[in-house]
């Protein structure tokens, strides 16, 4: 962290290289229509590049490409342990390119180049040496059908699996998708955000470099309504996983019935509440996790906690700490190590976030940030904001912002915190500080969320699956279960 927290980023990014191609059958390709779309730093409005603008054309090429390498087992037909070898060596390669892939993602959305180093980098690294390692150590079953007959139930790959990922944390995102589908043995068709797609570009050059053959991991980069679309339609894909909004989640089932049925894992929306009651013991701590839980990387996060609901006998000293921490969030050049806030990701999604405020002034009671703000004259930078007094039914309260913005409301009792929590479309994280083990128990069990986390916010690791309930999606991501969706079962019955 020391070493990195001293790096030159500045000097770096001004010789960092940027793929402007897409990357289909192991090559850099033009969209054939050679058009472009351009991507823009937030923090400084610049364009970076032009890059390739998929069509439907381009899709099919793709997953075409996906299709023969999967049809013709130059991925899927190896050996497992050889798959494992080819996945450990690409962990290795991310790690190798860190400051690289840490450049790429700061400067294409905004987030801090030391956020991006330190733990986006290194936790899509660990990612793919975590399912690298699970290869081998999946097993098949044995059904027990009884004397003269042996039931086989195998887990076989789908095929060709779209992956559609969003901007907030670019090279993650595809890795959480990639990894698990590679190691079943599936070919993919990856669609980052057109807000971000340089490090996915990166990512399948080191994918080849690693020994992965070609056409086994294409990217198709361009807008979400034209190649997104292309993809969620064509009729040769066999499964699409996608991470965004709840409302293009519904668009990709809608594909999903319009072509062949192909199964659809949505990670969507989020609304996460963060409940802090009365006899938790650490309430600076309480405070330090709730301001990361909303701050960090811009509250530009699924998961965030953007709804604090807070006992009422504490609400007021609370939110005095939840000021001062704010404070403590400066929005500023995200390649300055001493910036601990970066930028929103574009001018839309920052418009987005100023509207909510401006709503948000009129119906609740602003008490620190609610600005727009520039670094040298430039950039799309909000301050970090907090509401309180913030009733049930406002927007603030229903629905998501995916910006620095915190909604704080009070409670008595427990049911009512409870209540409030689960009052919402969503159902993707939870956090609950409380020092009574009874309760922590008991709150979570009530609570509709995939993951509750206790005395602490947005727990997660390879090893736990991560989604929600209700309008935040279906299936999980990260840990074994996510293999289960990027396989079938193949039940094969001999009698004899």
């Amino acid at each position: 962290m020391t070493e990195l927290a001293r790096y030159d980023w500045m000097k770096d990014a001004a010789s960092i290289r940027f793929r402007d191609k897409a990357f289909i059958n192991g090559k850099p390709v033009e969209a054939l229509s050679g058009e472009t779309f351009d991507c823009i730093n937030p923090a400084t409005g610049e364009v970076i590049a032009r890059v390739a603008a998929c069509g439907e054309v381009d899709v099919d090429r793709a997953v075409k490409a996906a299709r023969a390498a999967f049809e013709d087992g130059r991925w899927s037909g190896k050996a497992p342990a050889e798959r494992k070898a080819v996945l450990l060596k690409l962990a290795d390669l991310i790690r190798e390119h860190r400051t690289e892939l840490a450049l790429l993602d700061s400067i294409d959305m905004g987030k801090l180049v030391l956020d991006a180093a330190t733990i986006d980098v290194p936790g899509s690294a660990a990612i793919f040496q975590w399912y690298g390692e699970a290869i081998d150590k999946i097993y098949d079953e044995v059904a027990p059908v009884g004397p003269g007959n042996v039931a086989l139930v195998r887990r076989e790959p789908l095929g060709v699996v779209g992956a559609v990922v969003p901007w907030n944390f670019p090279l993650d995102m595809a890795t959480w998708k990639c990894a698990p589908a590679l190691a079943m043995g599936n070919s993919v068709v990856l669609k980052p955000a057109e807000q971000s797609p340089l490090s996915a570009l990166r990512l399948a050059e080191l994918a080849l470099e690693a020994g992965l053959p070609e056409g086994v991991l294409n990217v198709v980069t361009g807008l979400g309504e034209i190649t997104g679309k292309a993809l969620g339609l064509h009729p040769d894909v066999d499964c699409i996983t996608f991470t965004g909004s709840t409302q293009v989640g519904k668009y990709f089932l809608g594909y999903s019935a319009q072509s062949n049925m192909k199964q659809v894992w949505l990670e969507c929306g989020g609304k996460s509440p963060n409940l802090i009651f009365a006899d938790c013991d650490d309430l600076d701590a309480a405070a330090d996790m709730a301001a990361f839980g909303i701050f960090f990387n811009q509250g530009e996060i699924c998961s965030a906690n953007s709804r604090l609901l807070v006992e009422k006998s504490i609400a007021d000293a609370f939110l005095e700490k939840m000021v001062e921490r704010a404070a403590r969030y400066t929005p500023g050049n995200p390649l300055d190590t001493g910036s601990t806030m970066g930028a929103i990701v574009d001018e839309a999604q920052t418009a987005r976030i100023m509207s909510f405020i401006e709503d948000g002034k009129n119906t609740s009671r602003l008490v620190t940030g609610g600005e727009r703000v520039s670094v040298n004259g430039k950039g799309c930078f909000v301050q970090p904001t907090i509401f309180a007094d913030v009733d049930a039914d406002d927007r603030l309260s229903r629905e998501e912002i995916f910006g620095p913005v915190l909604a704080v409301s009070t409670f008595e009792k427990e049911e009512e915190a409870i209540f409030r929590a689960n009052d919402t479309i969503y159902g993707l994280a939870a956090s609950v500080w409380t020092s009574n083990l009874s309760r922590a128990h008991r709150v979570s069990d009530k609570l509709k969320a995939g993951t509750v986390s206790v005395n602490t916010v947005d727990a997660l690791s390879p090893m736990t699956p991560f989604g929600g309930f209700k309008q935040s999606g279906i299936g999980r991501d990260l840990s074994l279960h996510a293999l289960d969706k990027f396989s079938g079962l193949k039940t094969t019955w001999i009698k004899y």
